[in-house]
């Protein structure tokens, strides 16, 4: 009985060491955020897990923030498995962020018809004295110098170009796919993911663990897409999404506070609005551009109950515009995480529109003179149906009942219009109505 137990156990582990190996495959296409960051970091801890042969990241990205490109590289630089960064497909690119992540990963490969490089830090500058450093020359001078040292540290750990590397920070140069292969700034090129896992077979790297020879002979891959809540963060980091939800949180917070009880507003504003903080606070905001926005949607309220003639408009709308643009900051980053032009203007003209109509209306709607109650009753036409005086009161028909009512001014005489001017309990107090005369 022994001995059947040892083969099966021997059979067991033999069917175990023959196993296909596992690939794991995921895709960043898009910019470098916290929600990147944390795809990636989840990723490699599941393929380690798993106890994959590689994690290969497609890579297709304009550039992104800073902070998350350092949480990326410390991943790839301290993971325990070989992390293969593919700039694919043709036509893609590894700009700005992705040059620090494709040279931080074990083996860097492209696509054909692909770019490297670019990587200079981009500021937004408010202006400048002339001929003199003012603080934002020191500031953008700093995050040169902190980006070049950054990726040396990177180039020299991966033994790759440290040269080109540094002047892809300082000089934002930019490299095609074979003249990054002979520039030694990546490891090898590849037409497609088949082709990729080809040339991986036999390669070693140096993990946290120690030395590793890749084992990609009939490998089975396995892609890891994003998590619905990764996925729906991601849509929200984009700062047009950002922005146009926090103006929705806005109007919705508006519109419940001018009409309370509404309730349906008031929850979409909120949860807007929670959305778009999450999106700023992964955002570099520029404080100055958020007060000017909201200094606008002051000045549209004030246009509505006060009398400008236009100009709380026009300076609504110019504070708007200009605090829209100033909105997002920009540190290691490209025009892709500034605000669209055609959004903001569009934004614009909604919310003018918003105020000067919808909101309008609904504030004009408050102001209307009530129709039922008490209230409703003053300034309506009845009919007196006895003698009317100051001192003795009599009986009037009014919306087809019959009130107590006491006369003020001029004695009315039965048959005659009286037209309410104020109510005393269950006594109205009235006055002759006039026509011609209406007040």
């Amino acid at each position: 009985m022994k001995i059947v137990l040892f083969i099966l156990l021997f059979l067991s582990f033999l069917d175990t060491s023959n196993s296909p190996s596992k690939i794991f495959v995921i895709k960043i296409d898009g910019t470098i955020n916290p929600v990147a960051a944390s795809y990636i970091h989840d990723s490699i801890e599941k393929a380690i897990e798993e106890n994959a042969e590689c994690l290969i990241i497609e890579l297709n990205t304009p550039g992104g923030l800073l902070k998350s490109t350092r949480l990326i590289v410390s991943d790839l630089l301290s993971s325990e498995i070989p992390i293969v960064v593919y700039v694919y497909p043709s036509g893609a690119q590894a700009a700005s962020a992705g040059v620090f992540i494709t040279l931080a990963s074990h083996i860097a490969a492209m696509a054909h018809g692909t770019n490297i490089g670019a990587a200079h830090p981009v500021m937004m500058s408010e202006g400048g004295a002339q001929n003199k450093k003012d603080s934002t020359d020191v500031m953008m001078e700093k995050a040169t110098n902190d980006a070049a040292a950054f990726i040396r540290s990177i180039a020299e750990k991966r033994n790759r170009n440290v040269s080109w590397a540094e002047k892809a920070v300082r000089q934002s140069l930019s490299l095609s796919e074979t003249e990054a292969l002979k520039e030694n700034v990546i490891d090898l090129i590849a037409k497609n993911l088949d082709s990729l896992i080809i040339q991986l077979d036999g390669k070693k790297v140096e993990t946290a663990k120690g030395i590793k020879t890749i084992n990609t002979k009939n490998a089975n891959l396995h892609f890891i897409e994003m998590s619905i809540i990764q996925k729906i963060l991601d849509i929200v980091s984009d700062p047009n999404v950002a922005y146009i939800l926090l103006m929705i949180g806005i109007y919705g917070l508006i519109f419940e506070l001018s009409n309370p009880g509404s309730i349906l507003p008031g929850i979409v504003g909120v949860i807007c609005l929670v959305l778009a903080f999450y999106s700023l606070h992964t955002l570099p905001i520029n404080y100055a551009g958020l007060g000017l926005i909201l200094f606008a949607i002051l000045l549209f309220i004030a246009e509505i109950k006060v009398v400008s003639h236009g100009l709380l408009t026009a300076g609504g709308i110019i504070s708007f515009v200009i605090g829209s643009l100033m909105l997002i900051n920009t540190d290691i980053s490209n025009d892709f995480l500034n605000i669209s032009l055609t959004v903001i203007i569009t934004v614009t003209i909604l919310t003018a529109l918003f105020f000067a109509f919808a909101l309008g209306k609904g504030i004009s709607a408050q102001k209307m003179k009530p129709t039922t109650g008490t209230e409703g009753m003053i300034g309506e036409v009845g009919k007196a149906l006895s003698k009317i005086s100051s001192d003795s009161g009599g009986q009037i028909l009014l919306h087809g009942e019959i009130w107590f009512a006491t006369c003020k001014g001029d004695e009315i005489n039965e048959g005659e219009p009286v037209k309410v001017i104020a109510r005393k309990d269950l006594n109205l107090i009235v006055e002759k109505f006039i026509e011609n005369n209406n007040k």
